[in-house]
């Protein structure tokens, strides 16, 4: 049975789009048949960070309408054979979604012996927000170790509980994920950004993992390539540990300790 993820912030530009290509990448290398689904329509950008943007002949909205089948707008990901894309429309108005529509959409994946559906959602709580989380089984909240984008996750929380189908149903909740991105421990050393596990206590609710601030990260997405495929760098290594955390091990979490230079690096011109 597929199992629906939403990707979701409270505010834009904490790095959602990036977390959801990684996310969805790193599950179908660890050979789980996975699709994920740009819900920002009119704001397309997934299929740039996962350079298919030259290969979307349909999207979303053109499925949701039924003016093409699934088969027709799915994009199958360079890199990983069971990993598709479903790419947002960039021409339609957000309200050409429609929960029906969204749900038959859904089903269909389902059918077609997906395991996992990730929604990119647009952030805040939109139409295509609303839309992208109103059917998710499990949810990973993006924020910034910044008080303005935790408290606007926070808000998301409640909104996430309120909307979902889950609640309606009276199922069990969804389940929820903190993902912390742009992290710089020392920043946080500084007192300058929120340390993991002040946002922890504010939000309340499970780390799945923390992902360190990088330059490579826009080099990646501005070549159409996933972070977590930047071999050998902290970037790729946290996402691949936000997988193997999502999928059940047990791991510490990295990348959070600020390690001071030493008197020689200070000496010869060590940061």
């Amino acid at each position: 049975m597929a199992k629906i993820i939403v990707v979701t912030s409270g505010k834009g530009g904490v790095g959602k789009t990036t977390s959801s290509a990684s996310f969805a990448s790193g599950l179908a290398m660890r050979g789980h048949k996975t699709v994920v689904i740009d819900f920002d329509v009119g704001l397309r950008n997934l299929d740039l960070i996962m350079g298919c943007e030259r290969r979307v002949v349909y999207d979303l909205i053109n499925v949701v309408n039924k003016e093409a089948t699934l088969n027709q707008a799915l994009i199958k990901d360079k890199h990983c054979d069971n990993l598709f894309v479903l790419p947002a429309s960039q021409t339609r108005d957000k309200d050409a979604l429609s929960e029906e529509g969204v749900e038959r959409v859904l089903q269909d994946l389902a059918a077609m012996d997906f395991e996992y559906i990730i929604c990119d959602s647009p952030a805040g709580i939109e139409h295509g927000a609303v839309m992208a989380l109103t059917f998710a089984d499990e949810a990973i909240i993006v924020t910034n170790p910044e008080v303005s984008s935790v408290r606007d996750s926070d808000r998301i929380l409640g909104i996430i509980q309120a909307k979902s189908r889950r609640a309606l149903k009276g199922e069990e909740p969804v389940k929820e994920h903190l993902l912390i991105t742009r992290y710089v421990p020392k920043r946080v050393e500084a007192g300058e950004m929120l340390s993991y596990t002040d946002v922890q206590e504010i939000l309340r609710i499970p780390l799945i993992g923390i992902i360190p601030e990088s330059e490579s990260v826009l080099h990646a997405s501005n070549s159409g390539n996933p972070a977590i495929h930047i071999e050998g760098s902290e970037v790729s290594e946290a996402y691949k540990d936000v997988v193997s955390r999502f999928l059940g091990e047990e791991l510490p979490m990295r990348f959070t300790d600020y390690e001071k230079p030493g008197f020689l690096q200070r000496i010869f011109g060590g940061k």
